[in-house]
């Protein structure tokens, strides 16, 4: 069903400044993670500090995340196809799954590198370099999650969400660095590579939060609360006596949403798609982030006074 005549704003156009608002962020975040692991990824080289070292990977990975991001939310702005007759908006859950692993890979790498340091110790250079680089990560990692997670939660992307978490976490295990330097200082020659195992745990729980985010939406879940108000807004439609079956997923950053209304065997078939029609509209005003619905009109079948 297409949206009432003098609308001019409607669920496609929402779907697409979604869209483009997640393409904006993750660019950004992008450009604002590239520099924090560079200037990192210098100071680890120059200081062979495991712990920043660690972090460096953590944050380059976090960068690299970006891409399938962009990938899906460019394929999301293509027109559905014969061949893709839904869109390419699933897309974005795919560049979640790619996520999740790009977190799986970085636990490991960091995890080895934490145990080598732990059997080999090794003194740590220039001290004051790796505290103020430990500082620029936590305040460029915190900056692009808050933002991260902010668009992500505005345009319903779980991808975007994770991603911000993962940022969030790269921040606190920077911190960890800090700690780790001034462990080295007040001579615990093993705090560096015990850090980087803290670091490396610090994945492990963020790729458990995000892989349960991304597969919940990978295998349609939603909250029970969306199907709540779905239902709820339905029922409230004049002419409607009761709503059953009603399914909600998500495909990206799109909610889609099917379910049956009850109306009044009496009614003629034009006046139960007029109905439906009501329906339809209500749903698309009312709940957040719907970008379609699908309305079937059943009998009533029984006085809805009894």
């Amino acid at each position: 069903m297409s949206a009432q005549d003098h609308e001019h704003f409607g669920p496609a156009d929402a779907a697409l400044m979604a869209t483009r608002a997640g393409t904006r962020a993750t660019w950004m975040s992008l450009g604002g993670l590239a520099v924090t692991a560079g200037i990192q990824l210098v100071v680890a080289m120059l200081s062979g500090s495991v712990a920043l070292l660690a972090d460096t990977i953590h944050n380059l990975t976090d960068a690299l995340t970006a891409i399938p991001l962009l990938i899906a939310f460019r394929l999301a702005r293509e027109p559905p196809s014969r061949r893709y007759p839904y869109g390419y908006h699933r897309a974005e859950d795919v560049a979640g799954l790619v996520i999740v692993a790009f977190i799986l890979v970085s636990a490991v790498v960091a995890g080895i590198e934490a145990i080598q340091r732990l059997i080999h110790p090794q003194d740590v250079t220039s001290p004051g370099l790796v505290l103020a680089a430990g500082l620029v990560g936590f305040a460029g990692n915190e900056a692009v999650a808050a933002y991260r997670i902010r668009v992500g939660r505005r345009i319903g992307s779980a991808a975007l969400m994770a991603d911000g978490l993962h940022a969030r976490v790269d921040g606190l295990a920077s911190l960890g660095v800090v700690v780790a330097t001034i462990g080295v200082l007040l001579g615990f020659d093993r705090a560096d590579a015990l850090v980087g195992l803290a670091i490396t745990i610090a994945i492990l729980i963020t790729l458990w939060r995000a892989a349960r985010t991304v597969l919940h939406r990978a295998l349609d879940g939603t909250d029970e609360s969306t199907l709540a108000l779905i239902e709820a807004v339905a029922g409230a439609v004049e002419g409607v006596e009761h709503v059953t079956d009603a399914r909600a997923r998500w495909s990206g950053h799109r909610l889609l949403a099917e379910l049956n209304v009850a109306v009044l065997p009496t009614l003629t078939v034009h006046q139960g798609h007029a109905i439906a029609d009501d329906v339809h509209h209500a749903l698309l005003d009312e709940v957040p982030r719907l970008a379609d619905v699908m309305v079937h009109v059943d009998p009533h079948d029984h006085d809805p006074h009894g």
